[in-house]
């Protein structure tokens, strides 16, 4: 028996859903929801390091480096999740926030857990990556243990990148590779060992907040409006026309007018109607401020 992987609260037997299999399914959905109550009690007493961890990575986009994410299984489909969803929810780079998973992108859709074994590839990864001493690497992982993570997270280490844990055990040896460690211990899962259940939750939670606190810190929403999105699709155009409106106070007209005015550039149509600038001179400003918006149309007299 391995004692570490045994020593676990992540490989517990939780004693409050032993008779899961005898529970009607109305009982088993309320002992769930019982037990998913208790990730965001777990979450909020690691606040202390989400803040730190959110400090250091605007510090590293600040000043041009990148975010990757690894993990395998669960945790590294949900740092892939969390990196694909900065493009079209703050308009960055896609290269800007990475997340990669032990076994290659079809280990997104089909389990295979045994590159969660392999050091040698989280190395290579790291090295593929060609990532710097600019960087931080967030490595995921429910138990803490896994091979691939811990070696990539120390190679990225040797290297000089910022180094950030979210583990679910206390004392973990992905825990101790790291700069910084953010351990929700959410206790035994519902179906023993199935991370994907509570542990992933808070590990969702968890990644929610590093990307989003962090690109709030960059300047990416006015207030709490996302106006660095992309208007790619329908949707996503009428939603820009909404976020303008609410910013501006004009009607949906005027405010898709300008949208399509500023090449469909949320931002930028904002800046527009608050200065009376046109697009080229309205950009001009915004980059003078690093694309943050209030801080440009301060620049200039405007009330924001």
């Amino acid at each position: 028996m391995n004692d570490y992987l045994a020593g676990l609260t992540t490989e517990g037997i939780n004693p409050d859903t032993l008779m899961i299999d005898e529970c009607t399914t109305e009982q088993m959905v309320q002992m769930m929801n019982q037990q998913d109550s208790l990730v965001p009690i777990a979450v909020a007493a690691e606040i202390p390091q989400i803040v730190k961890a959110v400090d250091v990575l605007h510090q590293v986009l600040k000043t041009g480096g990148r975010m990757f994410y690894i993990g395998a299984g669960t945790s590294g489909r949900l740092g892939v999740l969390d990196a694909s969803e900065c493009p079209p929810t703050f308009g960055t780079d896609p290269l800007l926030v990475q997340g990669h998973i032990a076994g290659g992108d079809i280990a997104l859709r089909v389990a295979v857990e045994g590159f969660e074994d392999n050091a040698e590839e989280g190395i290579a990864l790291i090295e593929r990556s060609g990532i710097t001493d600019k960087d931080a690497v967030i490595g995921i992982s429910a138990s803490g243990s896994a091979s691939f993570v811990i070696a990539g997270l120390k190679k990225a280490a040797e290297i000089g990148a910022a180094t950030i844990a979210v583990v679910n055990n206390k004392g973990s040896k992905l825990g101790e590779a790291a700069d910084i460690c953010i351990a929700p211990v959410v206790g035994p899962e519902v179906i023993m060992g199935s991370t994907r259940l509570k542990a992933g939750t808070a590990q969702k939670l968890v990644l929610n907040m590093l990307t989003t606190c962090t690109m709030v810190k960059m300047g990416k929403t006015y207030n709490n409006l996302m106006v660095d999105l992309k208007a790619s699709n329908i949707k996503l155009r009428d939603r820009s026309s909404r976020i303008i409106m609410t910013a501006t106070g004009v009607d949906f007209e005027t405010a898709a007018k300008h949208l399509e005015a500023a090449s469909m550039n949320c931002k930028l149509a904002i800046m527009m109607i608050k200065t009376g600038l046109d697009a080229g001179e309205a950009e001009k400003v915004l980059d003078q401020h690093d694309g943050r918006l209030k801080k440009a149309i301060n620049a200039i007299g405007q009330v924001v």
